[in-house]
């Protein structure tokens, strides 16, 4: 199997795709109101930096989400009949001259993808555990002026209209199959899953959020099949273009940023090593999962054809793991040969 990967430095308002040309976005923007994120902002936008100035919080989130909203409106241009959209986004809090307040993001963006025509699924709790024992923000121990913090963000899911079909009985879907166990706490409202840990050099930390690749990885295992593209529109530091090549996936990644974007070429080098990770502990994990449940006297009922193990269901039998065997990198971005996981 083979998969390309185009990577493209251009913005989010305007991509470089034709209509309907995706299966999947996975992404997380800016989040509005976060102050890493305000020179971006208001170079987009220079009412956002006068917002900020005057201290009008409400009208910065307003600017802010206007200038995210022509991202959405491209988004849903691109995103294929019966396609799926999720869309990481943290809330704010924030003081300014009209005190402090939460800025509700995950709302608004809600609000203005289905303004675009996307309809709402229901979407999945991000939490970050944390050793903190400072969970409050404001005056020690006594009532009435602290408030808790933040340490979820949101995982928003959209659908373009109905449901997609593919071809009955397609090997491409049934290969992309997870297994049940997965099912079971992928599609969970709620992930506690590590934040990632930052190791580019200062100027490009400053300027990224990269979430972990566990999130990306899931969401694709999830909402798309072999053969499929997902879209990054505000790639990053490409932990999606990464996630799609460990997934077997094709994708098209852009950013503003070309510094960002030159990062990704020393993070596929570890493509290969990273997708035959994934693929062992997906496995191994499964291997373990029979043998309890066989331990608790619940037989599985199907074999897999291309493994040495039981399935729970007639759907998991032709499920199919394939690895990164190398990245070629070209002048779109990168081609990828992937072969089976024995």
């Amino acid at each position: 199997m083979e998969t390309t990967h185009r990577v493209h430095t251009g913005d989010a308002r305007d991509l470089p795709l034709p209509d309907d040309s995706v299966e999947l976005v996975v992404t997380s923007p800016p989040y509005p109101m976060i102050e890493m994120w305000d020179d971006i902002f208001t170079d987009l936008d220079p009412a956002v930096g006068d917002a900020l100035d005057d201290g009008d919080g409400d009208r910065a989130f307003a600017l802010m989400h206007d200038v995210l909203d022509a991202a959405w409106a491209e988004l849903a241009r691109v995103l294929a009949p019966g396609g799926i959209a999720c869309i990481n986004v943290g809330d704010a809090t924030r003081s300014l001259d009209d005190g402090f307040r939460s800025y509700p993001n995950h709302a608004e963006i809600t609000d203005r993808l289905t303004d675009h025509g996307l309809r709402a699924l229901p979407d999945i709790l991000w939490r970050k555990p944390t050793n903190s024992g400072a969970k409050f923000m404001g005056s020690g121990m006594v009532p009435p002026n602290a408030y808790p913090t933040l340490e979820h963000e949101h995982i928003l899911v959209f659908r373009n209209g109905e449901r997609r079909r593919l071809e009955p009985g397609a090997d491409r879907r049934y290969e992309s199959a997870y297994f049940w166990e997965e099912r079971n706490e992928w599609f969970s409202d709620l992930w506690e899953l590590p934040g990632e840990t930052q190791t580019m050099d200062d100027g490009l930390r400053d300027r990224s959020g990269a979430f972990p690749l566990t999130i990306p990885y899931r969401l694709i295992s999830m909402f798309s099949v072999y053969d499929d593209t997902v879209l990054d529109p505000f790639l990053g530091t490409g932990t999606t273009t990464l996630a799609a090549m460990v997934a077997g996936r094709h994708s098209v990644g852009v950013d503003r940023d070309p510094d960002l974007l030159a990062a990704l070429d020393r993070r596929v080098a570890d493509a290969p090593e990273r997708s035959r990770s994934v693929a062992r502990e997906r496995l191994d994990a499964h291997r373990e999962w029979v043998e309890r449940r066989r331990a608790d006297g619940k037989e599985p009922g199907y074999e897999a054809e291309h493994y040495d193990f039981a399935v729970n269901t007639k759907q998991e039998r032709r499920v199919r793991f394939y690895a990164v065997e190398s990245v070629e990198a070209t002048d779109e971005g990168f081609h990828v040969v992937h072969e089976p996981v024995e």
